[in-house]
């Protein structure tokens, strides 16, 4: 009999990964607190709190690999200090226990010259905040005895994807013919990973033992400008040229003196204003994976949210 597969949170990471096992035969938990997520038959929902760790331990019997799709639900440091390592540790110690590796999406944000083309190689040392935060979870991880497997993405688009630059604020807009208003500039070269790429990326690492407690990239595609990304949906979608503006880095961290979501954005928005671009080619050949041609990814987020609307 096949091993279970286990995946925390029913998120567009967790929903896609789940599904993309299911499809290959696995039998899968998918463990929110909710009882959420996809609908297959060898999926099987649970409710759980992931921070009870004997929870964790019942949930976990027979699993081979743990895909740690939960993240925090409000984006702030505050929150992910105060609820991310404590989550991660409780579930590094049942996988330990359970003699499973763990698998997490992880982000460009504790990479601390983004500057620079990022690699697999590239330094993790940012500090302070929400990228700060991310290296610590890093380093927890490499320090663990139980086995992990970190795969890192850049912005989110694609089916399921709701809040991000390129889902919720762009994709619906462009379709109902509005004016988009992007971060920064958008005309900057920008990395975006497909998300069916980052979860095909996880599940093809979770089989690989040279892949045991390594950082990894998920296949992304050469970087787009947000100009280009907003025409691939736009042509997708058998719709004109769309109409774009920029919001100014300088609005967004005016406002961030007195709202606390425009502070939490304006932390990142160097990713927007200047070149932030990851390269991918090592973990491409390791996992034997190419990122979705852009024709293909625009056409089935388009068609996702078509059919969601």
């Amino acid at each position: 009999m096949k091993s279970h597969k286990i995946v925390l949170g029913s998120g567009p990471v967790g929903w896609t990964v789940a599904q993309q096992l299911a499809q290959q035969g696995h039998p899968v938990r998918v463990l929110t607190r909710s009882g959420s997520g996809p609908e297959h038959p060898l999926i099987e929902r649970l409710t759980i709190d992931a921070g009870n760790i004997d929870q964790l331990r019942t949930a976990f019997s027979g699993a081979d690999a743990v895909f740690h799709c939960i993240h925090s639900s409000t984006y702030s440091a505050d929150a992910w200090r105060s609820s991310l390592p404590r989550a991660e540790n409780a579930v590094l110690t049942a996988a330990g226990e359970a003699g499973a590796v763990v698998i997490f999406p992880e982000s460009l944000y504790s990479y601390d010259t983004p500057e620079q083309l990022m690699t697999e190689h590239s330094s993790r040392q940012a500090r302070g905040g929400k990228r700060g935060i991310r290296r610590d979870l890093l380093a927890a991880r490499a320090a663990s005895a139980t086995p992990t497997i970190s795969v890192v993405a850049s912005d989110f688009f694609g089916p399921q994807v709701l809040t991000a630059h390129a889902g919720e604020r762009a994709v619906p807009t462009l379709l109902q013919g509005k004016r988009l208003w992007v971060m920064g500039s958008a005309r900057t070269p920008h990395s975006f990973t497909y998300i069916p790429d980052l979860a095909a990326a996880m599940v093809r690492a979770s089989t690989i033992a040279e892949a045991r407690n390594q950082v990894l990239h998920a296949p992304t595609l050469p970087a787009l400008t947000q100009q280009e990304l907003a025409q691939a949906f736009a042509t997708a979608a058998g719709l004109s040229s769309p109409k774009i503006s920029a919001i100014p880095g300088w609005v967004v961290r005016a406002a961030a003196v007195v709202s606390p979501e425009m502070k939490e954005m304006a932390e990142l928005l160097y990713q927007f204003e200047q070149p932030f671009i990851m390269d991918s080619a090592v973990s491409e050949r390791l996992l034997d994976l190419a990122p979705t041609p852009l024709t293909i990814a625009a056409r089935d987020t388009v068609e996702w949210w078509q059919q969601r609307a």
